[in-house]
C-alpha cells in the first residue's frame, strides 16, 4: 500500500484550502457584477425644435382636361375635310363633310308631298262643313300630314349627321382619313384634346382622405423642365382600391402656354402639416419593441428609457410627436446595448 510522504501532505493541503476559497469568492462576486450597470461610449444628439413641413410625394400621369376620338354617326363618303392636323379647333367648329344631297332631295320630296297634304285638308275642311266626306277622311288627312312632318324632322337630324362638329374647344391630332373615302360609325376619323388645362391622376394611400378635400393644391414637375408647377384637386374617388388600399385623385392643372404634354410622367408633391418648432430626430435613434417606441435619454450622465411617439417620417429623420422637449441629448449608437441607469459618456454630439 501506497503512503503519501509527510512533506507533500501540507503544500497539497494548502493547495485544496485556496481553490476552495476562491471558488467561494468568484461565487459571491457574481451577483454584485450583474446588477452593475456598465459604462457605455457612445455618439448623442440633441433634440432641438425645427421647422418642418409634412408632404407626400406621389407618381402621377398627365392627362388631357377631355379627351375624345372623332367618329361619325353616319356611313357615306367624305366630301370635305376642313380641320388642319395639329391646329386648335373651337367648340361648335365643322370638322368634317360627308356626302348629303341624297338626303336634302329626301327631304325636298317630303316638303312636296306635305304641300299636297295640306291643300288636300284645307278643301276636306270645307266639304267636312257641309256634309260632302265623312269626318273620318279629314283626320286620316291630318294623320299623314303628321306623319310627313315626322319623315322631315328624321330627314333633317340626318342631314345634320353629315357635317361632324367639335363638341368642345381643343387640338386635333393626327387623320385617319381622306376626302373621297367611304366612313362609317366605327371609323376614327382624329382625336380631339382639350389640353388646357390638363388634369393629372395620382394614386394617394386612404389614410390622407381626411386631409384632401377638392381645391387643395398640389405641387409637381415633369422630366425635363426644372420648374415647380401647381394645380388643384378636382376630384377624389369615393372608394378606395381593395388591393392597395389607394385611392385616386385627380387634379387640373393650367397649360395656357402648351408646355406641358399630355401622357408625360409628373412627381406630384401633396403639401399637408406644416410647424415651425417640430421635434426630428434621427431614424436611429429609436428602439423598436413590440408595444410601442423607445429612446435613451442622457441625464445627469446616466440613460433613461422612455417611450416616444412617433408622427411623419423623412428620409433619414422621425418626427417625435410626444415623449421628447427641446434640449434633451438622446444616443444614436449603442442603443441596443444601452440599460436604464446605466453611465454613458458621450464621444461625439450629432447637430442637426
Amino acid at each position: 500500500m501506497y503512503t503519501i510522504p509527510r512533506f507533500l501532505i501540507l503544500p497539497l493541503l494548502t493547495g485544496i484550502a485556496i481553490s476552495f476559497v476562491s471558488c467561494s469568492s468568484d461565487k459571491k462576486e457574481d451577483p454584485k457584477a450583474a446588477g452593475r450597470p456598465k459604462n457605455l461610449t457612445a455618439e448623442a444628439y440633441i433634440v432641438q425644435p425645427q421647422s418642418f413641413s409634412e408632404d407626400y410625394v406621389a407618381s402621377g400621369t398627365l392627362l388631357p382636361n377631355e379627351e375624345i376620338n372623332i367618329l361619325p354617326e353616319i356611313s357615306g363618303r367624305v366630301t370635305s375635310i376642313m380641320f388642319t392636323e395639329g391646329a386648335r379647333v373651337r367648340k361648335g367648329q365643322t370638322l368634317l363633310k360627308i356626302y348629303s344631297a341624297d338626303i336634302s332631295a329626301q327631304i325636298q320630296k317630303l316638303k312636296t308631298q306635305r304641300e299636297l297634304q295640306v291643300k288636300i285638308k284645307d278643301r276636306q275642311a270645307d266639304l267636312v262643313k257641309i256634309g260632302g266626306i265623312s269626318k273620318q277622311d279629314f283626320e286620316t288627312t291630318q294623320s299623314q300630314i303628321q306623319s310627313i312632318d315626322a319623315d322631315i324632322a328624321f330627314q333633317q337630324a340626318q342631314l345634320r349627321k353629315t357635317s361632324i362638329v367639335a363638341p368642345f374647344d381643343g387640338t386635333v391630332g393626327i387623320r385617319n382619313i381622306s376626302v373621297g373615302a367611304v366612313i362609317s360609325p366605327t371609323t376614327v376619323v382624329t382625336k380631339l384634346q382639350q389640353t388646357n388645362p390638363l388634369r393629372v391622376d395620382f394614386m394617394l394611400p386612404d389614410r390622407y382622405r381626411a386631409k384632401i378635400q377638392n381645391g387643395k393644391e398640389v405641387f409637381f414637375n415633369v422630366d425635363g423642365n426644372l420648374d415647380t408647377l401647381s394645380g388643384n384637386i378636382k376630384a377624389i374617388d369615393p372608394g378606395a382600391d381593395v388591393n392597395t388600399r389607394n385611392i385616386r385623385v385627380q387634379a387640373t392643372i393650367p397649360n395656357a402656354n402648351n408646355k406641358l404634354v399630355s401622357g408625360s410622367f409628373a412627381h406630384v408633391i401633396i403639401p399637408f402639416n406644416s410647424s415651425s418648432d417640430a421635434i426630428l430626430i434621427p431614424a436611429q435613434a429609436v428602439i423598436p419593441t413590440t408595444k410601442d417606441k423607445k429612446a435613451a435619454v442622457i441625464r445627469n450622465g446616466k440613460a433613461e428609457i422612455i417611450t416616444i411617439v412617433l408622427g411623419s417620417r423623412t428620409s433619414d429623420k422621425v418626427e417625435v410627436v410626444s415623449g421628447l422637449v427641446a434640449g434633451d441629448t438622446i444616443l444614436t449608437t449603442g442603443i441596443m446595448q444601452v440599460k436604464p441607469g446605466m453611465e454613458v459618456k458621450i464621444s461625439k454630439v450629432i447637430k442637426q
